[in-house]
């Protein structure tokens, strides 16, 4: 079965998820949706594509008519999503059986953002239900019930993956990456990403901006091998820590240091950028 999550903002009091715009991402997205054109959202773990959707669905959802379920799902794709998992199935109810519609139809039908996260990590026959929301057509196929389903007004489908992270075996097919605006993400700035740690956890503002420069130079190990970085997801993991009264360095290590790799020699130079950060 799939995870879907479904964020609601509609009557109320919530406010927006945070989202430190990096460049006119927010402006792009918008007129995206104006047109109903899909978009793909391009990045490395943990740099803030959800938190982006997150933020424009609620901006967005004074100007969906009627979402019934909010104006977000959520699916968070993996290899054993099928097909069936996002447009449907039938169930036993008793002495018959009733269809019961998969997140990507109830999405279709009531107008919301549809979010494939990590699209790539699903089967590949599973995507192809997707190309005929992409385009003019504007149509999901249900063969199970012989229904020709027409997008609510409403609808746009977003997906997302790691380009940096795929393999050549998971990547995205040119007849699917072609049907979609493409938006790119990459970590923030020190001083944008100091900003939004601060906001993320309350921390004070130096150790703030130590936890941040930690991030920049962990990312330029990637020049000597190391291909990961360290999303700012973790880094905020550190700053919550050390707000709970963790050791900096201590913090850094749980957060930081073995949890971005396994490797030793890896770790063995994390480490040493935070020594040095973190004195």
């Amino acid at each position: 079965m799939t995870a879907a999550q479904i964020i609601c903002a509609q009557g109320g009091t919530r406010i927006a998820p945070y989202y430190l715009p990096l460049a006119d991402e927010v402006e792009v997205f918008r007129a995206a949706y104006e047109a109903r054109l899909p978009v793909l959202l391009k990045g490395p773990t943990g740099c803030g594509k959800t938190r982006f959707i997150e933020h424009m669905a609620w901006h967005l959802c004074a100007d969906m008519s009627d979402a019934a379920e909010g104006p977000l799902i959520t699916i968070s794709c993996h290899e054993d999503l099928t097909a069936t998992d996002l447009v449907g199935r039938y169930l036993l109810q008793g002495d018959t059986t009733v269809w019961t519609d998969g997140p990507l139809t109830r999405a279709v039908r009531t107008g919301a953002l549809c979010y494939l996260d990590e699209v790539v990590e699903a089967r590949k026959d599973t995507t192809v239900v997707i190309h005929s929301l992409t385009d003019h057509r504007r149509l999901l196929p249900i063969d199970k019930t012989n229904e020709l389903l027409p997008a609510h007004p409403d609808f746009l489908l977003i997906i997302s993956y790691n380009p940096g992270y795929q393999s050549v075996l998971k990547d995205l097919k040119p007849s699917t990456r072609q049907r979609f605006v493409s938006l790119e993400f990459g970590y923030p700035k020190p001083e944008q990403e100091a900003a939004i740690i601060a906001h993320e956890t309350g921390i004070d503002p130096i150790h703030a901006e130590k936890i941040a420069v930690i991030g920049e130079r962990v990312r330029n190990l990637c020049e000597h091998g190391f291909e990961e970085g360290v999303s700012t997801r973790l880094l905020i993991y550190t700053a919550a820590l050390i707000n709970r009264g963790i050791a900096p360095r201590r913090a850094a290590h749980a957060a930081i240091v073995t949890a971005v790799s396994d490797d030793a020699t890896v770790q063995e130079a994390i480490a040493h950028i935070v020594d040095v950060v973190l004195p």
